[in-house]
């Protein structure tokens, strides 16, 4: 395959790129093509690497308003929803919701998918579906999966047991959610219990921390502690973190020393945190979402997931990371021209490395020849205009194409 006339990554100049044997060949201008040899033609269009959802919950998806919609758009309602709506799936429900969430994530570009699963199910009916879809849409996809206890590990019963079945099944990563259990002890204890966890298995870890708008929730300070101290550094990420955007300065710049000790990853979720933060406030309104410029600026890892995809906490999504883009640039204030270009990093490379994707993802030779070709020159009139994602290219296979639109004005 050879994909002509492309744009590397914001590149001013026009590229061509080889592919043989599903790695990266060659990449130079004007490159002539073999006797027969497959052409894509780029259009003069952006070549990155794929996109890289690094939080999401393929096993609520598409089930907003069953049984009721979330009137008052709080995390706790959602939780309680989910609650009731749970109990009825079943392993086909789960997989015809997911597999047309991941198909649509596909044509918009996704190759990369990490999924929260909801264990505090005694049958962990979401969790078998989402393990066989993992392998089924090995062509079009990488999952990863979490055990996450949307309800508590201590205080959920059963929920350690549950938590070490789910692990046992083949779970990819322990999951946590310390800020809902039933008090600070337990929130601690849970994070002891989920580090060893991930330790004796040689898993990784993502925890949905401090996800309200509390200054008093302090669970990220003992996760990044645990982190640290075990050795288990980058293997760890905190998602959401939202309390962050209520810690006094004081409190955050001694907490910023610890994190970049830690090297934990982070992964804000912009959609959904500025949906569903700041709803018990009523003015001054907070943002809902953690300190992801400053973070950024830190040289700590922070990459955007959209987490929700029209189910109890988010009746909107559609699979799309220019959406979570979009939103993630203006609410954390990153609009300058450069930061705009820059910005598909938070859903590529750095999601990349809190997925722990290795070297071999990116644009270079050598490196397996997974890409998308999106409808515009550079990112930042990609995002401005959200551009369609032209190609989806995967092992040097298309896996998705979209047409080139066209608009025709009377007047």
């Amino acid at each position: 395959m050879l994909i002509h006339n492309v744009h590397i990554e914001n590149s001013a100049e026009l590229s061509d790129v080889r592919v043989e044997k599903g790695r990266f060949s060659r990449i130079d201008a004007g490159i002539v093509p073999y006797e027969g040899e497959e052409i894509v033609d780029g259009r003069e269009g952006l070549l990155i690497p794929p996109f890289v959802d690094s939080h999401v919950h393929l096993d609520a998806t598409l089930t907003a308003g069953q049984p009721e919609w979330n009137e008052t758009g709080t995390l706790f309602d959602g939780i309680r929803i989910w609650s009731t709506r749970k109990k009825s799936l079943s392993i086909d429900d789960v997989t015809e919701r997911a597999e047309a969430t991941i198909l649509k994530m596909v044509g918009h570009g996704i190759q990369y998918i990490r999924t929260h699963v909801d264990v505090t199910d005694s049958d962990l009916t979401a969790l078998r579906a989402l393990l066989a879809l993992q392998n089924n849409m090995r062509d079009v996809v990488d999952i990863q999966i979490v055990a996450f206890p949307q309800e508590g590990i201590l205080s959920f019963p059963n929920g350690k047991k549950l938590m070490e079945k789910a692990i046992d099944m083949g779970a990819d990563v322990v999951g946590g959610i310390p800020h809902y259990e039933f008090n600070r002890e337990y929130g601690s204890e849970s994070l002891h219990f989920l580090v060893d966890l991930a330790q004796r298995n040689d898993r990784l870890i993502d925890v949905h921390c401090d996800e309200i708008d509390d200054p008093d929730s302090r669970n990220l300070e003992v996760l990044a502690t645990l982190a640290y101290e075990t050795g288990m550094m980058d293997r760890v990420t905190a998602s959401h973190t939202t309390a962050m955007g209520s810690y006094n300065d004081a409190y955050t710049y001694k907490l910023f020393r610890l994190l970049k000790m830690s090297q934990i990853n982070f992964v804000s979720n912009p959609l959904v945190n500025m949906h569903l933060g700041g709803r018990f406030d009523t003015y001054p309104k907070r943002r809902g979402l953690t300190r992801v410029k400053e973070l950024d600026k830190a040289g700590i890892n922070v990459s955007f997931g959209e987490d929700d995809i029209q189910d109890p906490w988010n009746p909107l999504g559609d699979g799309n990371m220019l959406d979570v883009i979009h939103m993630g640039v203006y609410a954390s204030q990153l609009m300058g021209y450069s930061q705009i270009q820059d910005s598909y990093r938070f859903a590529t490379y750095n999601g990349a490395k809190t997925l722990h994707l290795g070297d071999d993802y990116g644009i270079a030779v050598g490196n397996t020849a997974n890409c998308i070709i999106i409808d515009a020159s550079d990112f930042f009139h990609a995002l401005n205009e959200h551009s369609s994602v032209l190609y989806n290219i995967r092992e040097g296979r298309i896996i998705s194409h979209t047409k080139k639109a066209k608009t025709e004005l009377f007047r």
